[in-house]
């Protein structure tokens, strides 16, 4: 079945200082309007931090961004699309450090200065040809523009209908400093991580060591909170570069606060993009969980509702079907009384103190057929843990592409 992309989300955010992108095509797909090499270039030594799928079965790429990061002195991450690298053992990972060493000699850097993702068919080898003349014409082509963005952020598409982009800017000490986000995600969707690549930039000065836990920070609450399928898969990173182009000192205290709430805000909407644009998805479900004993039960009872198949379909039916919402928290595994279980969906309450209770079954469905976004609140007590989870619909749609990719 074929991906009918759209345009990207406007504004696009511009780049930090200091860092120039590209996207090209190289070959790795079929399609020769689709971009499936990208390049990131740091003209300063950057910080990088990175996290990694969680899967025992993981990609050459993660196996060797992991051993260099958290670091110092990188210049560069060298992304392709079309192939994942994956389960290709050792020759993989020798095909990973090619990768890299390729893009270093293009940008004057050395092979442990570059990082690389992959994406796309498991268990085929990199056509290292094909890609190399792609990082030869992506690093003829690096620019700081809106296009250049747009372009390599393309490159890193797999299913996705369009590039998704983030940026904000904060300040410490009395300087303004940006950071620009951009991400690819449609399927295999599911959470620590999720089938998806992730790279955020930034021009200030980070330590690695808060870079790194900083990072992880804001993916626990953004990206470790999206699942579209719950399918784990073997490639997901997200890498941060910081490299200090605003100057000043690394930052601290107050200033490395405000870095990571921007951090976080940035990856937070970058995961919704992804459930938004989950394969054949015409919802997003935003699940609000509270009540639990703490962030983690939220998150086991908001993944048990974002990956039900009956409770997709119903969101995907307009169908107010508040018996599988709470039957999916109950085989959680999350213990809870009942007797204190309030469901909201739309902000309509559907179900309080155990039993279901009158509401206008036609205006909740046609509240979720006029809105992408369906909105389910569950209160499952007093406790101090909450979580916000987004998932999207299970559409027919999602079945033909999966049924048609080439595994």
């Amino acid at each position: 079945m074929p991906i009918t992309e759209t345009p990207v989300r406007l504004p696009i955010p511009p780049l930090p200082r200091g860092f120039r992108v590209a996207g090209v095509h190289a070959g790795l797909k079929r399609n020769p309007t689709r971009e499936d090499v990208a390049l990131i270039v740091s003209d300063l030594p950057a910080t990088a931090a990175g996290v990694y799928t969680t899967n025992l079965v993981f990609a050459a790429p993660v196996a060797y961004d992991r051993r260099l990061t958290p670091g110092r002195n990188f210049r560069g991450i060298a992304i392709n699309s079309g192939n994942a690298n994956a389960c290709t053992g050792a020759r993989g990972f020798d095909d990973a450090r090619g990768m890299a060493a390729t893009a270093a000699g293009l940008i004057n850097a050395t092979a442990d200065e570059v990082l690389v993702l992959s994406t796309g068919i498991i268990g085929e080898f990199l056509p290292l040809e094909k890609l190399g003349r792609g990082l030869e014409r992506a690093a003829a082509e690096l620019g700081s523009d809106d296009a250049a963005a747009v372009r390599a952020a393309r490159g890193m598409m797999t299913t996705d209908t369009r590039p998704k982009l983030a940026g904000t800017t904060f300040a410490a000490a009395g300087t303004t400093y940006a950071l620009f986000g951009m991400a690819k995600g449609a399927a295999m969707i599911g959470p620590r991580l999720a089938t998806m690549l992730g790279v955020v930039l930034t021009d200030a000065a980070v330590e690695p060591a808060d870079a790194q836990r900083l990072l992880r920070e804001a993916a626990e609450t953004s990206f470790n909170c999206v699942s579209v399928d719950g399918h784990m898969s073997t490639n997901d990173t997200v890498l941060l570069l910081a490299n200090g182009a605003a100057g000043g000192s690394p930052l601290s205290g107050a200033g490395l606060e405000a870095f990571g709430r921007a951090l976080t805000t940035a990856c937070e909407t970058l995961a919704r993009e992804i459930a938004d644009d989950g394969e054949g998805a015409t919802h997003v479900l935003r699940i609000e969980v509270r009540g639990c004993a703490d962030r983690d039960q939220a998150r086991t009872i908001a993944r048990a509702i974002a990956d039900s198949p009956l409770v997709k379909t119903a969101v995907h039916g307009a169908d107010p079907n508040w018996g599988r919402i709470v039957s999916a928290a109950g085989y959680s595994g999350v213990r809870f009384d009942p007797a204190q279980v309030r469901l909201r969906l739309n902000g309509t309450l559907l179900f309080e103190a155990g039993t279901p209770v009158r509401f206008d079954a036609d205006a909740v469905s046609a509240s979720i057929k006029s809105a992408r976004e369906t909105l389910i609140e569950l209160d499952v007590g007093p406790g101090p843990g909450q979580i916000r989870f987004y998932s999207s619909d299970l559409t027919a749609d999602y079945v033909h592409l999966n049924a048609d990719y080439h595994t």
